[in-house]
């Protein structure tokens, strides 16, 4: 049964068609993930869906008596209050209400709950936020990015909260193990549009796949008949009949349709600075602040080419860490040597400030106006028009952008200045997935160091072969994913810290999705790929291309002939039906002999390709 009816909406932001006239309905018992590229309106739907935002044209309509609570990137505080007051601001005297919220400030390490909230940080008024979203049982939860500014025993804590949750979820996150373990449909934005999978992430992956190899096919199966018309056209009809200009009108529909558009995608080329035998060396590295040590003597030299992710409660200094291996700041203790070669490449957990008046390609022309790829070189417009912003886009400025847009172009212009060590700081707050799936291409092939502080556990295990964690004002090396980390935590039994019961190793089987994985400790199946196995004709199917356009030949010229016989003897009906039963039989043949030239064509175009491809 429908909960919620969005009956033919469209939303302008200025020039830009966010929504098209889209239509969708929720129904009961829907947990649904909204993806899509940034700036294609998932925060949009979202704030309409909560009420915050009217759509421009159509309706939204919601069962009776519907409760909605709504969560949104940026939420509004009070001036004045302390976080259990916030909290429960609407809870009067429940003293029940006010012990479940303070054990969920407590799993969200909210401790201090009399703690002024102009004293947080951004991260932790959004988890306060969230908290009092919970807490207050609606019938809907709207959650737009959840995850951000969780560490990973929070987001596993949030993770079984909302897999318990009886009433309608709607979220954007950029997570995808959180999706696939909390969603049961997925919705795609694109082109104003919103296209379902009923199913979590990696069933949507399967899905989509699926989907595009039959559109795919499906147009090679155009161009192959298409140019078998053209061949008949550019004949010439020897004969006007009605059959003849059936298959002229039919090619003029082939000629006109359109090819199936793929989804847009961020291109990402491998640059960077030669890097030298010696890269960046800790000895006895220490840092506190306001009388508290977040670590202690922690030694470390980096390797060439590593991937290590570093991960820990909030407020344990990994951010800190961080700003100390960009020269950001000093130890208070211990030396951090750079080799003469290092260019550091620094992606900040904050998207750095912006002039908003600035134009967008300015931007990026400050970093670099041309960069070395694999390509050659590349100016700072086409690397713009990679990253998915338009010749439009790249001359309006940041003002008109959104805060995804802005941190893909902060992601850019980092990579512009060719660094040979990579710093990422929570790399995956505000990016979308299919901007995170090329990073993670990228970043297999990145010819320097890859150093990543994250909570998304999808990305750690996707990137890191170390993982190196804050314990107890120590970093711990563990070789392996995540996945891999959090499965020798629980065998080393100290998983109940920080809110971890020893669930969160569970793995999603990412074999069908087409998702590489660096990590994680569950065996996987060799699977054998398609694109790998050699194709050839069989001796039957080569023998029949090599004349099968001799055979199609004779029979139109058959089919010519008999047409003609129908005309001259239209009064002779025993003939006529002589001559009718012969055209169908022909027509038969023909049908078949055209399906089979498609089919062989296509697999000899295919052929072609792979050997090309070897070469």
């Amino acid at each position: 049964m429908s909960v919620i009816n969005v009956e033919h909406i469209s939303k302008l932001y200025g020039d830009r068609m966010v929504l098209d006239d889209l239509s969708c309905s929720v129904d009961a018992g829907d947990k649904i993930g909204i993806i899509g590229v940034n700036g294609t309106g998932k925060s949009t739907l979202l704030r309409m869906l909560a009420g915050d935002e009217e759509p421009d044209s159509g309706t939204i309509i919601f069962s009776r008596g519907l409760t909605v609570g709504w969560l949104s990137q940026n939420p509004d505080f009070p001036e004045k209050g302390s976080v259990l007051s916030y909290v429960c601001e609407d809870a009067g005297e429940d003293y029940a209400f006010e012990s479940e919220a303070k054990s969920m400030l407590n799993a969200l390490e909210l401790y201090d709950h009399g703690q002024e909230l102009r004293e947080l940080s951004g991260g932790q008024k959004k988890r306060a936020a969230l908290c009092k979203v919970l807490l207050q049982s609606n019938d809907v939860l709207i959650l737009d990015e959840p995850t951000n500014h969780l560490d990973n025993f929070m987001a596993d804590w949030l993770e079984k909260y909302l897999s318990r949750y009886k009433g309608v979820l709607l979220l954007v996150t950029h997570d995808r193990y959180f999706l696939d373990r909390v969603t049961n449909q997925i919705w795609e934005v694109d082109k104003g549009k919103v296209y379902s999978y009923m199913s979590g992430y990696s069933g949507y992956l399967e899905r989509k796949a699926e989907k595009e190899e039959m559109a795919q096919a499906a147009e090679r199966k155009r161009q192959s008949i298409l140019r078998v018309e053209l061949q008949w056209v550019m004949r010439g009809a020897r004969a006007r009949s009605t059959k003849q200009k059936a298959r002229l009108e039919r090619f003029e529909r082939l000629k006109n349709m359109d090819a199936p558009q793929s989804a847009r995608q961020v291109e990402m080329e491998v640059v960077g600075t030669r890097l030298g035998k010696k890269t960046i060396e800790l000895e006895n590295v220490s840092k506190g602040y306001g009388g508290r040590q977040l670590f202690s003597d922690f030694s470390y030299i980096f390797r060439r080419y590593e991937r290590i992710g570093f991960v820990g409660v909030n407020g344990c200094g990994k951010s800190t860490l961080m700003r100390l291996l960009a020269g950001k700041e000093e130890p208070d203790t211990g030396t951090i040597v750079w080799g003469e070669t290092i260019k550091i490449g620094y992606f900040a957990q904050e998207c750095e400030v912006m002039d908003e008046q600035q134009r967008v390609i300015d931007y990026i022309r400050d970093a670099a106006e041309y960069i070395q790829t694999s390509d050659g070189r590349i100016s700072a417009s086409r690397m713009l028009e990679r990253f998915l912003f338009s010749p439009d886009m790249q001359y309006a400025p940041i003002a008109k952008i959104s805060g995804g847009e802005r941190r893909r172009l902060y992601l850019l212009k980092v990579l512009m200045e060719a660094p040979n060590v990579l710093i990422l700081d929570e790399p995956t707050n505000d990016l979308d997935i299919a901007t995170l799936q090329v990073l993670e291409g990228f970043l297999d092939n990145f010819p320097g160091i890859v150093i990543v502080v994250s909570h998304d556990r999808y990305f750690l295990d996707r990137i890191s072969d170390r993982i190196a964690s804050f314990e107890d004002g120590q970093i711990r090396i563990y070789e392996g994913g995540y996945t891999d980390y959090m499965e020798k935590r629980k065998q080393r039994g100290d998983g109940e810290e920080s809110g971890w019961n020893g669930n969160a190793a569970e793995s999603v089987d990412r074999a069908g999705s087409g998702e590489k994985g660096t990590g994680g400790s569950a065996k996987k199946k060799r699977y054998r790929d398609p694109a790998t196995e050699k194709l050839r004709f069989t001796f039957a199917e080569q023998k029949e291309f090599d004349t099968i356009d001799e055979d199609i030949e004779a029979l139109e010229s058959r089919m010519e002939i008999i047409e003609a016989e129908i005309a001259k003897n239209a009064t002779n009906f025993v003939k006529l039906n002589e001559w009718v039963q012969e055209k169908e039989s022909v027509q038969k043949q023909l049908d078949e002999k055209m399906e089979r030239w498609v089919y062989l064509n296509d697999l000899a175009e295919r052929i072609e390709e792979q050997r090309k491809g070897r070469q």
